[in-house]
């Protein structure tokens, strides 16, 4: 862009792109930031059906077996040998009384039974199951 002075030169206008790339750079850290705080615990886990059900308390530890076998801690994979010194430990520090365990009806009885025994030798002596209630 050339402007003109009063006395008839030609100057040359700078445009400042400083402003602009710092203002990406902070859209991009605050996208990368809050991108972060996702929970990504989604486990697709079909519960197995039951006549006599109960609601289960909001506060209660969840404690997730998947298809596979695998162990979730409110989202956060445990391995099975270091399930009642994690919730011995969350019982600790935040009290919790009762654990509900969510399981894939495709789960092996053993292992849900292991799960439910670690739960119960870690202190908690209110240890329920999640189902599906049937009509």
């Amino acid at each position: 862009m050339n402007r003109f002075s009063l006395k008839g030169e030609r100057k040359e206008a700078d445009v400042n792109l400083s402003p602009l790339i710092d203002m990406v750079f902070i859209l991009l850290i605050f996208f990368m930031v809050t991108t972060t705080f996702i929970k990504d615990s989604k486990l697709d886990i079909e519960r197995p059906g039951a006549q006599t059900t109960q609601k289960a308390d909001t506060r209660s530890l969840r404690v997730s077996i998947g298809k596979r076998g695998e162990i979730y801690i409110d989202g956060k994979p445990v391995q099975e040998w270091m399930l009642q010194s994690r919730i011995r430990e969350i019982h600790a520090h935040a009290k919790v009384d009762n654990i509900l365990v969510v399981s894939d009806k495709r789960v092996e009885t053993g292992t849900l039974i292991k799960v439910v025994d670690q739960c119960r030798l870690a202190g908690i002596a209110d240890v329920a199951v999640a189902v599906e209630q049937e009509l």
